[in-house]
């Protein structure tokens, strides 16, 4: 399983952490950024110090640094160890303080706040295809700094445009350059045209803050949930869930489940604030569904078989909130499901 989820209590002042990152091409990068990106975060807040500020222009500034940190070390890991250098991840990560939120993202997961029953969606998909104004800007972005988009990938190998690790389309260009060459994928002429402008693939994370007073709850969650269900269709799905029982723990595990049972074959994982705003009441009517698709949404299939599940922790947070959930589920054979 290439998904992970890490959740942190401890060492930022006024905040918790919450992060998903999710790997592709192996677990190396993965693995590195689980202790690395959080500690990058402490060190760069001054243990949250920074973060106490409605500055959002100098806590993009900060936590940008604090990723291209994590990134810088991942990188220098993989290309010393000789590990993964296939590997790569995304990652979103939330900072929950008591009357705000700061996301850092980076990649395809995404956040989503419930405010009065309907979905406010934080963050775009990094993703180089699509007419949304997120992938436009990548698009061009990437084409600015020489590089290129082939079937919807940058450089035709990889789908997501902002990502930790994937050293080759990073500090190993050239040399991906002349592989490509010796292999056959682009000619000699095509190699010698391409010009090394910029970063065709960035850790560079959108910076977000926005307030809580409203929020009923926030959903993080993996891209192998938003690839089969719409962000309202969630929000509404863990109202529902919350009115019949109150148990955010099921809620979460439900939620992910439905994206499985929906023909999801991807890794699913879900994390789940709750401010305890959804009353409970067993006996209230569903909420109606409502089919129509949202602007923007593109979908996305991988091919994996099989299942595997669950693993679940809570941890405390300050402020408002009232429970903190995280599920991890996975569509793959033989996966070993873990959390933080």
């Amino acid at each position: 399983m290439e998904d992970s989820i890490v959740i942190r209590s401890d060492g930022l002042q006024g905040f918790s952490y919450a992060a998903v990152l999710d790997g592709h091409a192996g677990l190396s990068s993965v693995s590195f950024l689980r202790e690395e990106l959080f500690k990058e975060c402490v060190l760069a807040t001054e243990n949250g110090v920074l973060l106490q500020t409605s500055d959002v222009s100098s806590i993009q500034s900060i936590l940008t640094k604090a990723f291209l940190e994590a990134d810088k070390h991942l990188l220098s890991w993989l290309e010393e160890t000789g590990e993964g250098l296939e590997s790569g991840s995304t990652a979103t990560v939330i900072l929950l303080g008591a009357d705000c939120l700061i996301i850092a993202h980076v990649g395809d997961s995404r956040v989503v706040i419930a405010r009065g029953g309907k979905a406010d969606v934080v963050c775009g998909d990094h993703r180089p295809y699509g007419k949304s104004k997120t992938a436009l800007e990548e698009i061009k972005r990437i084409r600015q700094a020489g590089g290129w988009i082939n079937n919807g990938r940058v450089c035709g190998v990889l789908s997501v445009s902002r990502a930790f690790g994937d050293i080759k389309l990073k500090t190993l260009r050239q040399e991906m350059l002349e592989e490509g060459v010796k292999t056959g994928l682009w000619t000699s002429k095509f190699a010698s045209r391409v010009e090394l402008n910029g970063d065709w693939v960035t850790a560079a994370p959108d910076v977000i803050q926005t307030a809580l007073d409203d929020a009923d709850f926030i959903i993080l969650a993996s891209d192998g949930l938003w690839d089969y269900i719409q962000s309202s269709e969630a929000v509404r799905f863990v109202r529902n869930q919350l009115r019949q029982h109150g148990d955010v723990q099921r809620a979460c595990e439900a939620l992910a489940n439905l994206a499985l049972d929906k023909n999801g074959q991807d890794n699913v994982s879900v994390v789940i604030a709750d401010f305890g705003k959804v009353q409970y009441d067993p006996n209230a009517p569903l909420e109606d569904r409502n089919v129509g698709a949202e602007a923007g949404q593109l979908v996305l299939v991988l091919s994996l078989v099989g299942l595997e599940w669950v693993n679940a922790c809570t941890r405390a947070v300050p402020g408002k909130v009232r429970s903190f959930m995280a599920v991890n589920a996975d569509k793959c054979e033989d996966a070993k499901c873990g959390l933080a």
